[in-house]
């Protein structure tokens, strides 16, 4: 090999390490950015928002978020695929539709998922509870493009485990609401709750004890010698 061959392939393979580092870089710049906006979209609701007040939030200079997301609407439709890919990845790892996991089990693994989400990012179901109080194209959109798929997956589990007897025969979908509501429920009542009980829903414990009071309620999986109440 060409002593100038030699030099380029060195410099090449010196610079990939430096490429996959600004790559990550990037990606960790986008995924704050989306997750920024989901909180100020939650709090604010869409037309509150603002692309500057996305910045000062993590102390960009505004200029950087419109590089990545052109508009406002740009960006919420980015900030709710953001969040609606992390729920699937979660869904890959814990109930993969290549596993042998029977119906009901893959959805109690898939609701378990979406409320530790919820959880762990209490903003998510504000940030789509705002764009349910009026019929707007944001909606609709997200119903097409990212609910519908999500449906898709759910609602074949919902049926078979019905038809085994399993679940409650309600129309499918209804069933499918009623989980959406009981996973939401720390992150959209815990601050009430805390005020009322002194119970928070940040308390480990607590997230527990109310996903095992859900467990055996809907998929009758009592956690054997475990008390749902908070010590």
């Amino acid at each position: 090999m060409a002593k100038s061959a030699k030099l380029k392939l060195t410099v090449e393979r010196r610079g990939r390490p430096r490429k996959r580092a600004e790559q990550q870089r990037a990606l960790e710049t986008r995924g704050a950015i989306l997750d920024a906006a989901i909180a100020e979209f939650a709090e604010r609701g869409f037309e509150g928002a603002s692309i500057r007040a996305i910045a000062d939030r993590l102390g960009l200079q505004h200029p950087l978020i419109t590089y990545h997301y052109r508009s406002k609407d740009i960006l919420w439709r980015a900030a709710a695929e953001h969040a609606f890919a992390q729920i699937r990845k979660g869904w890959d790892n814990s109930a993969p539709e290549s596993s042998d996991l029977l119906p009901l089990a893959r959805l109690r693994e898939e609701y378990a998922t979406l409320f530790r989400y919820t959880v762990a990012f209490p903003e998510f179901h504000r940030f789509m509870r705002q764009e349910a109080f009026t019929d707007n194209p944001r909606l609709e959109w997200v119903a097409e493009t990212v609910l519908a798929p999500l449906l898709a997956r759910l609602i074949p589990q919902i049926v078979a485990a019905q038809k085994q007897g399993l679940l409650p025969a309600v129309d499918p979908t209804l069933f499918h609401y009623m989980m959406v509501s009981l996973t939401a429920t720390l992150s959209g009542l815990g601050p009430e709750m805390q005020v009322t009980s002194g119970l928070s829903a940040k308390n480990p414990r607590v997230v527990e004890a109310y996903w095992r009071l859900v467990d055996e309620t809907v998929f009758g999986t009592p956690a054997r010698g475990k008390s749902s109440k908070v010590r």
